[in-house]
């Protein structure tokens, strides 16, 4: 197939929604398909040799204007173009398919407030929105992508799916839910004792201590503010938090030490090789407000960790419920992720090896019933089924 990929930056180490990107186009080019990315900024060294890039050049604009003329100029170069399919990965209008990694746009926005805990800053936020430029461009290019004819929109996640159909401007039999997976290449697992050492060594961190990982380049939104401070309420254990993503602002540093908790915590920042972090790790903790299907939840379970994460997040999706409250096959679900006292609780939990070892051999059952091939089929059984019924169509 002859395929188009729009999204504006495709910088893997920006973020997960960029390193799906990249993964899938290596794929796509070694099975042999055209594949063509239309974007603003791109990391070639990431991305497979082979794939022809359609630079979209914006000029100087504010903020709220960025994403209408990056959805234009691709609108514009598509049409020009004989492209069997077009997907689209964030808020975009005019592509064939809408596959939107950071969930539907309304449902994003509200969850994603509740990581304030105050009820008058939310409420301020809300109504701050409903004035808000960018937000209103991107409500409209969602609004717009989605009453195009014939088009299919891909939920990642069943919440994700259920947000959309709650719009009640969107066809069940529109939407597909096709999660991701991670890429096998990421994660070998030859080294593992000997990066699990190296890693540990360069943090400080020896063999006695339990390591909780917790990984993401919004911290906040991830939900580190409660695991701060349910670090506080383990202060009489073992356990040592490794924080990996973007760097931690002063006003981070500031709570970490009115917590009691800096001597405990080892913010290292951006981590080039994730398994890094993955094997120095004994758990993933990610208390996050609002995730359509976190790729770290997915890579920590494939790497054999038990994950600690909550329903706001549609990876908690692979793994299995077995206890009343939010106990998993493969970790833990909370509810509530400003809710510290049972985090603390879930994590102090992990502090039994034999509960540890018995989570991470489900997490492993859980990666391996829904991999990257899984995954790879399902879209390209969406994309070809959608380039026969445009074929029968004309």
């Amino acid at each position: 197939m002859n395929l188009a990929l729009c999204y504006p930056s495709v910088i893997p180490s920006q973020g997960g929604c960029e390193t799906y990107i990249a993964g899938l186009a290596r794929r796509l080019v070694g099975d042999g398909h055209a594949v063509h990315l239309y974007a603003s900024r791109w990391d070639a060294e990431a991305l497979p040799t082979g794939i022809r890039y359609h630079q979209i050049d914006l000029p100087f604009c504010l903020r709220f204007s960025r994403a209408r003329l990056f959805s234009r100029a691709c609108s514009s170069l598509l049409a020009q173009a004989n492209h069997d399919v077009s997907i689209g990965f964030d808020k975009i209008e005019g592509v064939d398919v809408y596959y939107p990694q950071g969930g539907e746009c309304p449902a994003s926005v509200r969850l994603s407030r509740a990581k304030h805990r105050s009820a008058f800053v939310r409420a301020g936020l809300r109504l701050a929105r409903r004035f808000d430029p960018t937000h209103l461009a991107l409500l409209s290019l969602e609004r717009g992508q989605l009453a195009r004819q014939g088009a299919i929109v891909v939920a990642i996640s069943e919440m994700v799916r259920g947000h959309l159909l709650a719009r009640g401007d969107v066809s069940a039999e529109a939407v597909r839910v096709l999660p991701i997976a991670p890429m096998p290449d990421r994660l070998r697992e030859d080294d593992r004792p000997e990066r699990r050492r190296r890693s540990r060594a360069a943090w400080g961190i020896d063999d006695t201590r339990c390591v909780a990982l917790f990984a993401g380049m919004n911290l906040r939104l991830k939900g580190i503010e409660p695991f701060l401070r349910a670090m506080a309420r383990l202060r009489d254990t073992l356990i040592t938090a490794v924080v990996v993503g973007s760097e931690p602002s002063a006003s981070l540093r500031r709570e970490a030490r009115r917590l009691g908790v800096e001597e405990r915590v080892r913010f290292v920042g951006y981590c080039a090789d994730m398994r890094d972090a993955y094997f120095a790790a004994d758990l993933l903790v990610h208390p996050t407000f609002y995730d359509p299907c976190a790729n770290v939840v997915l890579e920590a379970l494939a790497c054999g960790l038990p994950v600690i994460t909550t329903r706001c997040n549609g990876a908690g999706e692979q793994m299995r419920r077995s206890g009343v409250s939010g106990e998993c096959e493969e970790g833990h679900l909370l509810d509530d992720p400003h809710d510290e006292a049972r985090l603390a609780k879930a994590m102090r939990e992990m502090l039994d090896p034999a509960r540890r070892e018995a989570c991470a051999t489900a997490a492993r059952r859980a990666a391996a019933r829904w991999t990257f091939d899984d995954h790879y089929r399902g879209l390209m059984e969406i994309l070809g089924g959608f380039v026969d019924r445009r074929s029968v169509a004309a």
